[in-house]
């Protein structure tokens, strides 16, 4: 039987695994950083009709620049993050990590390279050699927080073209300070011309203001976001980005035709309509993600200061380390996400009740570690 290093394929790819977490039938799965709460039916009702208009014309191709989503999307970010931006400031795709592609596409490549602060979001490493572009990891404290001297140093001496900051970070939750930016970005551009991106896919769950405003007067920042979270859209597939016209048409010259729908476009525009009532939603979250690390503390876990919609604790060191904690979960009946970062596990933000199923799990898990 054949299997994929009997291809033919690039040998970045090889021994690689793709990207994913375990989808397994239990009662409480918190793995995944879904938004827990259902749309609710006025808007599930919106985007039946909005559907419904977009289908009488499915025989013709979409707006292929999405101008009036793009226009929704940046009367949003203007409105929740404190900074104007128009249109041409904004350019979506199926989902961020699609934007995240294109980016690479545009700026990266053979012979280019791409640095992020390790752990952080799996997918920029794995898009980074897809699109061919060499991958570097930089360097973090102890706390997950980035190490900023060191990555001025650095981004210095490797001169990326591509610098990828996620601030909420995925797994750790930590977010990244405005002054941290900055000196990246210096340090970016003072080394070559480089793209600085800032991945702000938790940004409405975060203590702190959105990066956004850093755009003005830096040509190569760009903010990334998506609906998947706040909008608790994940199954729509819907991305964007904020940045300098420039950049949105550069990305552009990698974009496939016609890359949405009409659906998808008619989907987030019913949701940028219900804005208030699933910013509602988020307020829950975040107090329930404060529950759970004020909660996962008294329990005697270490827990990463969190400005996303899940909590990263641990740490857990003995026997089998944080994998047999997960599996002593998964027991009974909880699902969260062993990231393999050593010693520690991450478990999204669930609504009230998943979120007192899971604590009962790790009482019940801690009392007998304890025996």
């Amino acid at each position: 039987m054949t299997g994929i290093d009997d291809l033919p394929i690039r040998d970045e790819l090889r021994g690689k695994s793709p990207y994913g977490a375990p989808q397994l039938d239990v009662p409480v799965r918190l793995n995944t950083n879904e938004n827990p709460y259902p749309l609710p039916e006025e808007l599930v009702r919106r985007i039946a009709e909005r559907v419904s208009d977009a289908a009488r014309t499915l025989n013709r191709y979409p707006d292929r620049d999405a101008v009036v989503l793009r226009t929704e999307l940046a009367a949003y970010l203007t409105r929740t993050a404190g900074y104007k931006v128009g249109p041409r400031n904004v350019w979506a795709a199926n989902g961020s990590n699609e934007v995240i592609q294109q980016l690479l596409q545009t700026f990266g490549g053979e012979g280019r390279t791409a640095i992020g602060f390790e752990p952080s979001y799996s997918m920029h490493g794995i898009i980074a050699r897809g699109t061919g572009t060499e991958w570097l990891s930089g360097p973090r404290h102890d706390d997950f927080t980035i190490d900023t001297e060191a990555a001025v140093a650095t981004i210095a001496e490797r001169r990326p073209d591509v610098v990828f900051i996620c601030s909420p970070n995925n797994p750790t939750g930590t977010a990244v300070g405005r002054d941290t930016v900055v000196a990246l970005y210096e340090a970016a551009q003072a080394a070559k011309p480089s793209m600085v991106v800032v991945d702000e896919a938790y940004g409405e769950f975060s203590h702190r203001e959105s990066l956004l405003p850093l755009l003005e007067g830096r040509p190569n920042l760009v903010v990334t976001r998506t609906m998947s979270k706040a909008f608790g859209a994940a199954g729509l597939r819907l991305g964007y980005l904020a940045a300098d016209p420039a950049v949105v048409d550069a990305v552009q010259l990698v974009r496939l035709p016609y890359h949405l729908s009409a659906v998808t476009q008619a989907t987030a525009l019913a949701a940028l309509e219900h804005t208030d009532t699933l910013l509602g939603y988020v307020e829950r979250l975040k107090d329930e993600r404060d529950r759970l690390v004020r909660e996962l503390r008294a329990l005697g876990c270490e827990v990463t200061e969190s400005d996303a919609n899940f909590v990263q604790f641990g740490r857990f060191d003995g026997k089998g380390g944080a994998h047999a904690v997960w599996q002593a979960l998964l027991d009974q009946g909880v699902l969260v996400r062993d990231n393999g970062v050593p010693g520690w596990l991450r478990v999204s933000a669930g609504t009230p009740e998943e979120n007192d199923a899971f604590l009962d799990a790790v009482r019940a898990v801690t009392k007998e570690t304890n025996r």
